[in-house]
């Protein structure tokens, strides 16, 4: 994990100091609404459906215990509103659905963007929040506003067996280069930047205003493949590689090239058409070349000012120290021996008891280190918000972070948190103790361990809520051997067209849509993140007229229930997954028995 400087935690402090002032001086008057809001999104403050929200940054997902305590702290004490304010918000939320799920509060979430969100912290409170945050070197910065968000990466980034760079020094490096860059601060719309150094794209590149892949040449030699013009939301559209092979030291002379011709061009009379993929689609051949020219300029008549001399990675790379393993003394001299007799242990464990077998199958994953593994902690659970974890929990994991994983962790992507440096010999301890936290489900890549938006219950731009839908999914399946027997399946769910929860990629897709004031959902399938199961990044298509709430569950079932009568053995006992029959048959049969389970309309105003 990256060791912060003594420049980078005065840089933290300062800009929490910062934003107390403006805090303060809008409080006082003497800054407008107008005014403050702009400030208050650029440290991560949105004002949400009923209170105000936090984002906090955990770049590129890198994450330790005592950050992880102080989220626990934030939760517990600040994440608390007026009791009034909760009984008003449970009032309007009944109203609008009935008798509505209970709203929760003292808890953080783990987003998409390796993020973490907090959803009750008053205003008033917000300036010591971002004290504490500053203390364990975290903070808000540019999780919001029109500028370059968080850069996201592979969650077995540094780790993975199949990676050929690692990637976080250079996303480190965009870190250090894009915070509170003065031309990108008033972007025309947000840009967000994934990169992944390994053979699989566990990053989901393709979905991104750019996506980076490290590799090397023939030759040996570190450069990249740029994709530009990614997006969901209300057009989604993959990206579309603009350079094959770029050398690693003109990186962030290229990203300049790329978001300045985008800063330029990109529109700002119609938030919807803003984003960068609108500009790529439109433009085509014209951007690529214009930020082609722009490079030149940069290199020829700018003299280069960003080009990354080998010092400046070496710099950066040293700041990125591999944990203290406190491995036991014979695994030196005895390697081989240590490791056929831990192996042999897990495997007696495994035999005696199949859910830890199952967990081992499902939650964990090679390491580039033998000796060590990579663990996923579930947080999809019954009774729980995908990605969501209360104080408590939170408290609970930094504990398992800090005994298990020499203090660090890892946010996903899909919303759990991974723990990156677990010995070899400790998998089954961990698992006791996950176990009896209730972050053990070995459902990791099943259909419970679904990615979903915080939707209608929080969001203000939702049109429809996201966590109930989720629950009845999760509460539905929750017969492990059902569950391994449907295998990989990539479910996501939005509250709205802005895409959060990623329906966009799901193998299933849901996405919230208003009707009538009610709430719809739209279902998608043959979506792909990029990962080597699903292949190239690509959109799935919506099956027909939107369902009621009321039917989503029973129109997922149909939809399970129809793969599991088409799906063909591929030899070895092995059956085809979900998206491998979907893409073989077509998307015909999946559609009828979507339309099948239609419920008759008195059901649906009962």
């Amino acid at each position: 994990m990256y060791q912060y400087t003594e420049f980078d935690k005065a840089f933290v402090r300062a800009r929490a100091a910062e934003f107390r002032d403006q805090l303060g001086r809008w409080q006082t008057g003497q800054l407008t609404e107008d005014q403050f809001r702009p400030l208050r999104l650029q440290n991560g403050w949105y004002v949400q459906r009923y209170a105000p929200m936090l984002r906090v940054a955990v770049p590129y997902g890198e994450i330790n215990a005592a950050q992880i305590k102080v989220l626990a702290r934030i939760a517990r004490d600040y994440d608390t509103p007026d009791a009034a304010l909760l009984a008003e918000a449970q009032a309007t939320q009944d109203k609008i659905a009935g008798l509505a799920p209970k709203l929760t509060t003292n808890y953080g979430h783990f987003t998409t963007r390796q993020n973490v969100q907090f959803n009750w912290i008053p205003l008033d409170k917000s300036a010591d929040v971002m004290d504490l945050l500053a203390t364990v070197n975290m903070h808000g910065i540019q999780t919001s506003g029109n500028c370059i968000r968080n850069t996201t990466t592979d969650e077995l980034a540094g780790v993975a067996v199949d990676e050929v760079v690692d990637p976080r020094p250079y996303a480190e490096l965009i870190r250090q280069w894009s915070t509170l860059h003065p031309e990108f601060a008033h972007l025309p719309r947000k840009f967000k930047i994934a990169i992944t150094g390994a053979t699989e794209d566990r990053a989901a590149i393709g979905w991104h205003d750019v996506g980076l892949q490290v590799l090397k040449n023939d030759a040996g030699e570190v450069g990249f493949k740029v994709l530009v013009g990614g997006g969901m939301g209300r057009t989604p559209v993959n990206g579309v590689v603009i350079r094959e092979f770029l050398p690693w030291q003109d990186i962030m002379n290229y990203l300049e090239a790329v978001v300045r011709v985008y800063n330029r061009w990109g529109r700002r009379d119609n938030k919807y058409k803003a984003r960068i993929k609108i500009l790529v689609k439109a433009e085509g051949q014209r951007y690529f070349d214009e930020v082609e020219t722009e490079f030149r300029e940069i290199l020829e008549r700018d003299g280069a000012p960003h080009t990354l001399p080998q010092a400046e990675l070496d710099r950066v790379k040293a700041g990125f120290v591999d944990p203290a393993l406190n491995l036991p003394e014979s695994t030196a001299p005895n390697f081989n021996a240590w490791l056929a007799q831990a192996e042999a242990a897990i495997g007696i464990e495994a035999a005696k008891t199949p859910a830890f077998a199952r967990w081992l199958a499902r939650n964990v994953r090679p390491h580039r280190n033998p000796l060590l593994r990579a663990v996923s902690l579930s947080f999809k659970r019954p009774g729980y918000a995908p990605g969501d974890a209360t104080a408590d929990q939170l408290d609970a994991a930094a504990a398992l972070v800090e005994k298990y994983s020499a203090g660090e962790a890892r946010v996903s992507h899909t919303q759990n948190l991974l723990l990156p440096w677990v010995r070899l010999d400790q998998l089954h301890a961990l698992w006791l103790e996950a176990k009896a936290l209730g972050v053990a489900q070995p459902n990791i890549g099943l259909l419970t361990d679904m990615i979903a938006c915080p939707g209608g219950d929080y969001c203000a731009l939702a049109n429809a809520r996201s966590i109930p839908t989720a629950s009845a999914i999760t509460e539905r399946y929750q017969d492990l051997d059902e569950l391994e027997d449907l295998g990989h399946i990539d479910f996501h769910i939005s509250g709205c067209i802005n895409s959060c929860g990623h329906h966009h990629s799901g193998h299933i897709g849901i996405l919230g849509v208003d009707k009538d004031g009610k709430e719809w959902y739209q279902v998608t399938l043959g979506g792909s993140d990029g990962k080597d199961l699903s292949g190239a990044a690509t959109p799935g298509k919506v099956v027909g007229p939107s369902f009621s709430s009321f039917e989503v569950p029973d129109v997922i079932e149909a939809i399970l229930d129809t793969y599991k009568q088409l799906r063909v053995n591929t030899g070895n006992g092995k059956q085809e997954a979900f998206i491998e029959t979907l893409r073989r048959v077509g998307h015909d049969p999946f559609k009828a028995a979507a339309h099948a389970a239609r419920h008759p309309a008195e059901e649906q105003t009962a």
